[in-house]
């Protein structure tokens, strides 16, 4: 791990806006009502005043402690509680009240089940569809260790996009991600996507990767079937993680934009402060209408909208 390195100062782009207002206050109170755990606050997610400023949240289920202690992540590591098995009616009646047109799921790594959490996940999202019928649904999922028949029962109850993050290129996996295999990854991506489901991933920049390298991990994307590809900034949670290597500017970011859609990808994300869940609703969208492709390079809020 890069311990000890002096602390860079943050580049005039990356900077944030504060929490506030009405709508933030708003998506607070629900996550506390409910005791519902969210991305955007257990991630330490950068676009946090933004994106709950407009109303929106990344859910975060089966708890907010994870099995794993991958060095880039804000999420708590250690001895998660049994799953609730309220949670996913108390997720989708929160989708209900905020009147989400779109919604976006993911979950900390639960490898102390024996299903991995599997079961949690597809009651969610049935839950979701039961109560939130017309809300399009994107999961970010973890890798269930590579087994094919917990990541078919996701595939099975039918969601908008299906995500799952490679997160870093194939050099660095090792020494930033604790468990997860490259590999194993890949053939996540490529089951979503041999189901005919819309799959997605991101990766994170500014670790220590070569332009070679980011070219090679879209190459690997595409050919497991990868159609939606998002590429942000890493940004340290804290003084026991990876430290940043590079701030990679802006016009870096549009470049692998152009890439990545010159190479095949239908859709890219690609500028500092975008995160996995960035324009969610119109990647579930363009799931249902795969003609309409689009570019957006000056992005900086993640989740979906309220009405």
């Amino acid at each position: 791990m890069n311990k000890g390195v002096k602390k860079r100062r943050l580049p005039e782009w990356l900077k944030m806006k504060l929490p506030m207002g009405y709508k933030y206050s708003r998506v607070k109170n629900l996550s506390s009502k409910y005791h519902l755990h969210t991305i955007c606050s257990s991630g330490n997610c950068p676009n946090i005043g933004e994106c709950w400023g407009n109303g929106t949240a990344t859910f975060m289920i089966l708890g907010e402690i994870c099995t794993r202690n991958c060095k880039f992540c804000g999420v708590k590591t250690g001895k998660p509680s049994p799953p609730d098995p309220e949670e996913p009616l108390k997720i989708a009646e929160s989708i209900r009240i905020l009147q989400l047109d779109s919604c976006v799921i993911t979950s900390v790594d639960r490898d102390d089940l024996p299903d991995g959490g599997a079961d949690i996940w597809t009651e969610t999202i049935k839950s979701i569809k039961k109560l939130n019928p017309y809300t399009a649904i994107e999961v970010l999922i973890p890798d269930f260790n590579g087994d094919a028949g917990l990541i078919k029962k996701i595939i099975d109850t039918g969601p908008d996009v299906i995500s799952h993050n490679l997160e870093t290129v194939r050099r660095l996996t090792p020494s930033i991600r604790s468990k997860a295999r490259y590999e194993i990854s890949l053939q996540v991506i490529k089951e979503v996507s041999s189901a005919g489901i819309r799959s997605k991933s991101g990766i994170m920049l500014g670790l220590g990767e070569t332009m070679q390298e980011v070219l090679e991990t879209m190459d690997d994307l595409l050919e497991a079937g990868c159609e939606v590809m998002t590429i942000g900034q890493y940004l340290a949670p804290g003084k026991d993680h990876m430290a940043v290597v590079e701030y990679v500017r802006p016009e870096q970011f549009e470049e692998y934009g152009r890439i990545g859609l010159e190479k095949g990808f239908r859709f890219v994300e690609s500028s500092p402060l975008v995160r996995s869940s960035y324009h969610a609703a119109k990647h579930a969208d363009k799931a249902k209408n795969r003609n309409n492709i689009k570019y957006v390079k000056n992005s900086n809020i993640s989740g979906p909208r309220v009405r």
